[in-house]
């Protein structure tokens, strides 16, 4: 969402509220990105700045440097939970990530007084730029991050059920790791991959993603994989529902059997063409530039109220 403002002559600094390994600043597609441990001057230096954008936990800390100076507050939205619509309240822009995070912040707000309500909100759908992620699918059953909520056991147990597919383990960046209880000779483990070289470390060695989450709000991984042709099985939270639509395959993730009967059915030349099929047009209806274009227009209205 910062990058293409970059392209349209906007500056961008993240600050990181969180160490990392980096601990000087450096700079990705355009933006300036602050590590924690350069950040004793957030307070002063952010000051300057026409546009705050902030999510998660952050929210208050930006929510009081937007009224201590006047500068207009942006909130990113990711998921439904009421923390995350309470400390966005009165924020200068709301933008939920989908259409059923929106419908959940209308629910929670409808009983807030309207002087605390946001005061606009947009829906911008985490943007997929196809061309960045497409490439001639491979030959594995893929999961990207082995934690448990996104169904690293679960992904273990198919494996060991369905010895003749090849599977692939991508380690997340956050979250307890989930290792098999044994070794596997079908599977591989490979450590976490950066945005940019996913589409040759991973979706070009994938034929089927798979995503048994516990919760998604919109689901990126599925849509990368869609811009690919590769089918996806996922459980059907409701972002996942929405994001993929009919071009998912989804099984509840207590129900090993249907994962293993969908995988099964995939092994069909014919079955697996129809499924990248409907992912193709998918990725085609999920084109994120309407979506830009209201947000640089949501952005770019804001203006200081500095005295």
């Amino acid at each position: 969402m910062l990058r293409p403002l970059i392209q349209r002559g906007h500056q961008a600094t993240v600050w990181l509220s969180h160490p990392g390994e980096i601990e000087e600043r450096y700079e990705i597609d355009g933006v300036t990105v602050v590590p924690y441990q350069q950040g004793l001057n957030f307070a002063s230096e952010v000051t300057g700045s026409d546009v705050l954008i902030s999510h998660y936990e952050n929210t208050p800390i930006m929510s009081a440097v937007s009224r201590d100076h006047g500068i207009p507050l942006i909130v990113i939205c990711h998921d439904n939970f009421p923390v995350t619509f309470h400390n966005a309240s009165g924020a200068d822009l709301l933008v939920y990530n989908s259409e059923w995070i929106r419908k959940e912040g209308e629910v929670f707000y409808s009983r807030y007084p309207r002087n605390l309500l946001p005061k606009k909100t947009i829906i911008v759908r985490p943007p997929v730029f196809s061309e960045h992620y497409r490439t001639a699918p491979g030959d594995c059953v893929t999961l990207v991050n082995l934690n448990a909520d996104k169904g690293g056991e679960i992904f273990w147990k198919i494996a060991a059920w369905m010895p003749e597919w090849n599977f692939l383990g991508v380690m997340g960046s956050y979250g307890e790791q989930v290792k098999p209880p044994m070794r596997l000779s079908n599977c591989e483990i490979v450590a976490n991959v950066p945005g940019g070289n996913m589409r040759e470390a991973v979706y070009g060695r994938s034929k089927v993603i798979l995503m048994p989450s516990i919760y998604e709000s919109w689901g990126r991984v599925a849509v990368e994989a869609f811009a690919s042709g590769i089918p996806v099985i996922a459980h059907p939270t409701p972002g996942l529902v929405e994001s993929l639509g009919s071009a998912g395959i989804y099984a509840y993730r207590d129900d090993i059997n249907a994962w293993t009967y969908a995988l099964q059915a995939l092994r069909d030349p014919a079955a697996w063409q129809q499924a990248s099929s409907r992912a193709t047009a998918r990725s085609a209806q999920l084109d994120c530039g309407g979506d830009l274009t209201a947000w640089f227009e949501a952005v770019e209205s804001l203006r200081p109220r500095r005295t």
